[in-house]
């Protein structure tokens, strides 16, 4: 795997566990608040062909 593919899939899977640890009772949610918006940032740009060509993520549909 690209090394630009495996940081791509690692911050995607940290961000969906981290949603996953959000809805769990007890959960620490001033720590998902503080953390998120950084996991969400540091994310890479996607590999190629990850999205259509034509697929522009700032438009909504």
């Amino acid at each position: 795997m690209c090394p630009d593919c495996e940081d791509f899939a690692r911050t995607v899977l940290l961000l969906g566990q981290l949603a996953l640890y959000a809805d769990m009772a007890g959960a620490d949610l001033d720590f998902v608040d503080a953390v998120s918006p950084s996991l969400a940032v540091s994310l890479p740009e996607p590999p190629p062909g990850k999205f259509p060509d034509d697929s522009d993520p700032a438009e909504d549909s």
